[in-house]
């Protein structure tokens, strides 16, 4: 509440006396000695009115009651010596010599209240408008920032993994501690106002919403950021996962992969007017993890359409050319959470009405992505070979390991030599560490890469040679 101990005794016109709550404690309610029994909130102050001589009488009769009373701010008319005697024997605080009769004081506080608890209600309701409205303009970090605005404190915005959505405030200071009390961890420093409000319960939590207020009334605080975080499981909920749903965008992204003026055309009714786009493949190496309800948030955060669709082990989707470094950025922070292990391909970025080869690109660099243990693969990136091979036709590749052919053995398969020379090249022409790779000595190594070189008519001492050997062997491979 805005009003607290020492502003009730101003407005009575009373004295504050004992030492039994901080005067700047908060308060809550009013109510009547005779129907005192217990404190309701320990965080706030209870106002129990009535005459001096009752409530000295209350006081010194001992017992469960009276031992409740030292937990609340007393409020008389009257002044008297021996309630100034009890009040201070007890422990507890008072207001006494207020301006207003016993008979009205009760009223009087209930109205004060109440009128300030309508204020309170007033400025949450204008603050979940305001809240609304900038959620329509700027989305979830706008409505962040709002709220930490508000409430004169700074705010966290947490996905389920701990990782950072949005920040406001000093809030980017405090992100530890943040993580910290949203996963009921020890807290460096407890802040004033620190409150934790999840974001969808149960299954359907989707974040944590981490705040710290300097505002007096920390229920206006608690109510925005309530209301803030219903806001934003709204703007952060996924998509209606529906079967039929998952089968309309696998249809639909299909269609994207045949490509042409159906492709096209289908972006544009999509709401997709970019003229090319870059496909990315994403895998997570934990059952635990929801893939496409992670992947879709990213792209509602981005802005971005959903073109995606879930493949055998992996999802498959499409990304605005700018936007692709931004998703990089998702994955390689959640990635550095061990709980969370993610490897992502990307392909570069392709015509809008021929998207099928950035798709082959990105399943590849995937792959690569998960044989070398990266957390991202970009095709560009990978070995010059593995770029010349890719295209070729199965023709071209199968000619292409026809040099091979020679050193097939008898039952037409390739075995001992071809299995040397791929070790040989592989360890750069080194012949003691391909000798101990291959089991052999160093002479049996020479006199087989001489037969190979007098088979194929190949010689290892020629850059040229050696280049063709190995696109062979990798189109062996294909």
């Amino acid at each position: 509440m805005a009003r607290d101990v020492l502003s009730i005794a101003r407005v009575l016109g009373g004295e504050l006396i004992g030492s039994g709550l901080d005067a700047a404690t908060p308060v809550d309610s009013a109510i009547r000695l005779e129907e005192f029994s217990v404190v309701g909130h320990p965080s706030f102050a209870t106002l129990v009115v009535a005459a001096a001589e009752p409530l000295a009488a209350a006081l010194s009769a001992g017992g469960p009651r009276a031992e409740a009373l030292r937990g609340t701010v007393l409020v008389s008319h009257g002044s008297t010596r021996a309630l100034r005697r009890a009040v201070d024997l007890a422990g507890v605080t008072a207001i006494v010599g207020a301006d207003a009769g016993d008979a009205v004081l009760h009223p009087l506080l209930v109205a004060l209240l109440a009128t300030d608890q309508a204020a309170e209600d007033r400025l949450v309701t204008t603050g979940t408008k305001v809240l609304t409205q900038v959620a329509r303009r700027g989305g979830v970090g706008a409505v962040i920032a709002e709220l930490a605005r508000r409430i004169d404190g700074w705010a966290v915005l947490l996905d389920p993994h701990g990782q950072v959505i949005s920040t406001a405030g000093a809030g980017g200071l405090h992100v530890q501690d943040a993580v910290a009390v949203a996963f009921s961890r020890p807290v460096r420093v407890r802040y004033p106002g620190l409150q934790v409000h999840p974001v969808g319960t149960g299954e359907d939590l989707s974040a944590y919403l981490v705040i710290s207020s300097r505002e007096a009334s920390m229920s206006r605080g608690r109510d925005l950021a309530s209301q803030a975080a219903a806001l934003l499981d709204l703007m952060l909920r996924t998509h209606d996962r529906t079967t039929t749903e998952r089968l309309g965008r696998e249809l639909m992204i299909g269609t994207l992969l045949d490509g042409g003026q159906a492709a096209s055309s289908l972006l544009r009714r999509w709401g997709v007017h970019e003229s090319s786009l870059t496909a990315f493949a994403i895998t997570a190496r934990s059952k635990s993890v929801d893939l496409e309800r992670l992947v879709t948030r990213w792209l509602d955060e981005f802005g971005s359409v959903h073109l995606i669709t879930e493949e055998p082990g992996r999802l498959l989707g499409f990304l605005r050319d700018d936007r692709v470094d931004d998703l990089v950025r998702r994955v390689e922070d959640v990635a550095a959470d061990a709980r969370v292990p993610l490897r992502l391909g990307l392909g570069s970025p392709a015509a809008s009405d021929s998207l099928a080869r950035t798709a082959a690109e990105a399943r590849q660099a995937l792959d690569l992505a998960a044989t070398d243990g990266r957390t991202v693969s970009r095709y560009r990136a990978m070995p010059t070979v593995a770029l010349v091979l890719d295209r070729l036709d199965a023709a071209d590749g199968a000619r292409l390991a026809e040099v091979l052919d020679p050193l097939r053995e008898a039952s037409g398969e390739h075995g001992e030599l071809t299995r040397t020379l791929r070790v040989y090249l592989a360890e750069h022409g080194s012949w003691g560490v391909a000798a101990e790779t291959l089991g052999v000595h160093r002479q049996t190594l020479a006199n087989r890469i001489h037969r190979i070189e007098a088979t194929t008519g190949l010689s290892m001492g020629s850059p040229d040679d050696r280049t063709a050997a190995w696109l062979a062997l990798r189109a062996l491979e294909r």
